[in-house]
């Protein structure tokens, strides 16, 4: 029987990857907290005006955080790609 010469290495998160999967965890969850934030002052009518103080900005965060945490979605899906392309190069030669 012919044994598989290749070995089989995990491969690891690079720094950019790592650091777009925190980013990503972090504007996601913000997002979240901000929208149920909104959801409990709205059903315990404890605020009913979201133009004043602070709630302008809570009320923004999901909208604004959302389609971001996407696009960095779609840019750690770009970077894993580009990084594996280039270790399976450096392997084949």
């Amino acid at each position: 029987m012919a044994e598989k010469t290749e070995k089989s290495t995990p491969t690891s998160v690079h720094r950019t990857e790592r650091v777009l999967i925190f980013m990503i965890a972090a504007i996601v969850v913000l997002s979240i907290a901000s929208f149920a934030v909104i959801f409990i002052a709205r059903v315990t009518g404890a605020v009913t005006d979201f133009t004043t103080g602070a709630w302008p900005a809570i009320s923004v965060l999901p909208l604004i955080g959302l389609p971001l945490a996407i696009l960095l979605i779609i840019a750690y899906v770009v970077a894993s790609g580009v990084r594996r392309v280039r270790e399976n190069r450096g392997t084949t030669r």
